[in-house]
């Protein structure tokens, strides 16, 4: 049996990224949240969720380039069928942003509605763009910008301050740092989110996370799994995840004296093939899993 993985990572930046937004909530009409489409239900903040919902909001579905393509039409119709305005998009491409402002005016109709009544139909439209650490917020700005003036980086908790940036269109934009909650209590949340880089890697037991990541894959992606280490099915059904990975250790070299396998390097290796799509389109969630 797999020994559970905690997770607390919570700096004291999150806390005061928190109580940032609470305050520049005022000041916006509408909120953007970007979600990743690996694991639609983790990457949702629930603190973010209570935060907001008295706004309009308009989520972003982000990295469907590298989530499963069966997964990521069912999921957008999960969210659709629970009332939600959603938009599918691919930040780093671009793909799908071109209907941001137009999805933003939907989100916002009785507003926009009331404006007109009150001879504003001109008024700009303000958005808050939230979303956990890693999800691709400043990737997404970037793209709606045109340049690059947010901050990217392949690692959680770049982006530590609110900043404004203006769309054509009459839109602006209050980017905001990714944030988790202080407390992830869910076994299988915690391991989405380290799974897929919300959680910085020396925070956590990355040998540990890698073994849940190949029993999560034997389970849900064997093909992909085999494909990409050149392994059996045979062999992953009658060997352990630990055994699996050495056997992918062995087979990529990663070897230190006396022969004995890089477990650090290893498990890196493993959850960064993953987090590029070397192991293919993968999606952890799924709505039949969430719906029992």
């Amino acid at each position: 049996m797999l020994d559970a993985i905690n997770i607390h990572w919570f700096p004291g930046h999150m806390t005061r990224a928190n109580r940032k937004m609470q305050q520049s909530l005022k000041l916006v009409d509408c909120v953007a949240e970007i979600i990743d489409a690996r694991i639609p239900i983790s990457s949702r903040n629930p603190e973010l969720i209570k935060m907001t919902q008295n706004k309009p909001k308009l989520l972003l579905f982000n990295k469907t380039d590298i989530a499963d393509p069966l997964q990521n039409s069912s999921w957008i119709t999960y969210y659709k069928n629970k009332g939600f305005n959603i938009l599918s998009i691919d930040a780093k491409t671009g793909k799908g942003l071109n209907k941001f402002s137009s999805a933003l005016r939907v989100s916002l109709k009785d507003k926009i509605q009331q404006w007109e009544k009150k001879g504003m139909g001109l008024r700009k439209i303000r958005v808050m763009v939230v979303g956990i650490p890693n999800v691709g917020k400043s990737s997404c700005i970037n793209r709606l910008v045109g340049n690059k003036k947010a901050k990217v980086e392949d690692r959680p908790g770049v982006t530590r301050g609110n900043q404004w940036f203006y769309l054509s269109g009459g839109v602006e934009l209050l980017d905001t740092p990714g944030v988790l909650w202080p407390k992830i209590s869910d076994q299988i949340m915690g391991e989405n989110l380290a799974f897929t880089g919300a959680v910085r890697d020396h925070v956590i037991d990355i040998e540990g996370v890698a073994l849940r990541f190949i029993n999560r894959m034997v389970s849900s992606y064997p093909d992909n799994l085999c494909q990409r280490y050149k392994l059996t099915k045979e062999f992953i059904n009658t060997h352990s995840p630990l055994e699996i990975f050495y056997e992918i250790g062995r087979k990529r070299g990663l070897l230190i004296s006396g022969g004995e396998i890089d477990t650090q390097r290893l498990s890196q290796m493993l959850l960064d093939e993953f987090r590029m799509a070397r192991l293919g389109r993968i999606t952890l969630e799924k709505v039949e899993d969430i719906k029992k």
